[in-house]
């Protein structure tokens, strides 16, 4: 799975490049060094302008009844999600590009656990393939959250986890973003994992385990 993610290159025209955004932000984001499930994340929908959209993240169905299904929904498996009650109408309709820079993962060592970020080998952004809904609750408040799709890892991620979340290349924005059913054929191409060369990984610091650690320090060991 994908249970914490990063966002520490905000440089406003940087994002407006990788994203294919129509205008860069107004105003860099705020870093995030430990992004943790039910937090904010940085997403890219099928709205035009494409500009960059802060949402929850672990998906809420429209049908729920609380919004605390969100925290067990963040991820969402590339090989079931047409037939997940909770995701087969969003990956119909309703797609999105999940904005980091790197996530992390924990590798079962003979002591516990250590973690790990992956990131790109160069510090750019990368576009996670993503889904997102929209909830609403008693009151009339909407509440819009997302989920990160994630598939098998390719032969360096797989050193350390068994999922790595589905990285989209640029030239699939287009027909990941529209808002009509994939065939199975480019689902099974974007959902392959990504090349080996596309990532990089560093041990980090155990302090990422605690959401509240929020801070440079956490991204090396």
């Amino acid at each position: 799975m994908c249970g914490r993610m990063t966002l520490t290159a905000t440089e406003p025209l940087l994002l407006a490049e990788v994203f294919a955004l129509a205008d860069p932000p107004a105003e860099p984001p705020r870093p995030r060094f430990n992004i943790a499930p039910t937090q904010d994340v940085l997403v890219v929908t099928a709205d035009l302008p494409r500009r960059l959209t802060a949402m929850r993240w672990g998906l809420v169905p429209s049908w729920a009844k609380d919004a605390r299904i969100g925290a067990s929904m963040i991820n969402a498996r590339s090989e079931t999600v047409a037939e997940k009650p909770a995701f087969r109408a969003a990956f119909k309709r309703r797609r999105c590009l999940v904005a980091v820079d790197g996530w992390y993962e924990w590798k079962v060592v003979d002591d516990g656990k250590e973690p790990w970020r992956f990131r790109h080998p160069d510090g750019l952004p990368f576009a996670l393939a993503g889904l997102y809904e929209s909830w609403t609750d008693p009151a009339g408040s909407i509440l819009r959250s997302c989920s990160v799709l994630t598939t098998t890892p390719n032969a360096f991620a797989a050193a350390v986890h068994d999922r790595m979340p589905v990285l989209l290349p640029r030239e699939a924005f287009d027909l990941w973003l529209a808002p009509s059913e994939l065939s199975p054929s480019d689902a099974a191409r974007l959902f392959a994992p990504c090349p080996d060369a596309w990532i990089t990984a560093e041990r980090a610091n155990a302090r990422v385990g605690n959401p509240r650690n929020d801070d440079p320090g956490v991204l090396r060991a």
